[in-house]
């Protein structure tokens, strides 16, 4: 059972996380009135980040390993940006009403968010 707690309170501050970036970043938009189906798309949403970062992260951090080291790991934020993108892709492609506009203001700035705002979270809400 905790594994499926630790789970859902990940996918619940993710989505949190989400919402606060298409609150916050001008280009993250959510574009649906009602709440319900504004809920249902930020769990989406975060699954799909969650799959995107599961799979192509650490493939992308082995391939580019002289360009970790060579930026001091500066490249993680590039590389977090190019993720979020393409998350905001994704959603796109499954009718999902979530957009990202651009990569330096929204898909940058919207992973840094998500990235700490999550990261609280799950300081805050993760324990045993």
């Amino acid at each position: 059972m905790g594994f499926l707690k630790s789970l859902l309170i990940r996918l619940g501050s993710t989505a949190l996380a989400f919402w606060l970036a298409t609150l916050i970043i001008p280009g993250i938009t959510l574009q649906t009135d009602a709440i319900g189906e504004a809920v249902v798309t930020l769990l989406f949403v975060s699954v799909i980040f969650g799959v995107v970062n599961a799979v192509l992260q650490p493939i992308i951090k082995t391939v580019g390993c002289g360009l970790y080291l060579l930026t001091l790991g500066l490249i993680a934020v590039v590389v977090n940006g190019l993720l979020f993108l393409l998350t905001g892709f994704i959603a796109g492609q499954l009718d999902l009403p979530f957009q990202v506009d651009g990569f330096w203001p929204a898909a940058v700035l919207g992973a840094l968010l998500v990235g700490v705002v999550t990261w609280l979270l799950g300081l805050v809400l993760d324990r045993d």
